[in-house]
C-alpha cells in the first residue's frame, strides 16, 4: 500500500500489522493500550482491559515499526453470525504517531473483520478523530455520545465492496 505523495510507503518503514502471537505479544498490545488510555487519555484507572479481552472471538492486533510494537487496536463480532464487527482501543505509542500506523491499523482491522466474513464495522470515535476516520472511509451514525465519560461519534463502515455503493 503506497502512502501519501511525498510520504513513505508502510513497508519502506518496516511497517507491519498483524494479529499478536503469544503470550509476549499479547502482553505488548494490553500495554499499548494502558500508555495510551490510562496513563495519557486517564480514560481508565490503571488499565483499560475488559471482559471483552477474555472473549474467544476477540482479535488482538498490533502495529509494528521495525520489529517492535508501537501500535494496538481490538476487533470483534457483535453477533453470532459475524456480520458485524466492532474495533476499538486504537492506541499508538506518541513517538510513532506521525508515522502512519492508526491508518495502518485501523485498515488492518477493517481487512480481517471483511476476511472473516462480517460486512459492516462500527468504532466508538474520540470527536478530535473523526476526520481521521472520515477519511478512511467511515461515516458518522447519529449525533456524539458520551463513552468511557468522553464524547465520542458512532462511525460505521461497510466492508464489502458492493455495500459501499
Amino acid at each position: 500500500m503506497a502512502g501519501s505523495p511525498g510520504t513513505l510507503a508502510p513497508e519502506a518503514i518496516g511497517l507491519i500489522c498483524r494479529l499478536a502471537e503469544g503470550p509476549a505479544e499479547l502482553e505488548a498490545h494490553f500495554a499499548l493500550r494502558r500508555t495510551v488510555f490510562a496513563v495519557e487519555q486517564k480514560l481508565f484507572d490503571g488499565d483499560d482491559r475488559d471482559e471483552r479481552d477474555r472473549q474467544p472471538g476477540t482479535l488482538h492486533a498490533l502495529g509494528l515499526i521495525a520489529g517492535e510494537p508501537c501500535g494496538a487496536v481490538r476487533l470483534y463480532p457483535l453477533d453470532a453470525a459475524g456480520m458485524q464487527w466492532k474495533g476499538d482501543r486504537l492506541a499508538v505509542r506518541s513517538s510513532a504517531r506521525a508515522q502512519h500506523l492508526g491508518a495502518e491499523l485501523v485498515r488492518f482491522a477493517v481487512r480481517t473483520a471483511g476476511s472473516r466474513g462480517g460486512r459492516l464495522m462500527i468504532a466508538h470515535v474520540q470527536l478530535a478523530n473523526v476526520r481521521f476516520f472520515e477519511r478512511l472511509g467511515w461515516r458518522a451514525e447519529g449525533t456524539p455520545a458520551p463513552f468511557h465519560g468522553v464524547p465520542h461519534q458512532l462511525m460505521s463502515i461497510p466492508l464489502r465492496r458492493e455495500e459501499a455503493a
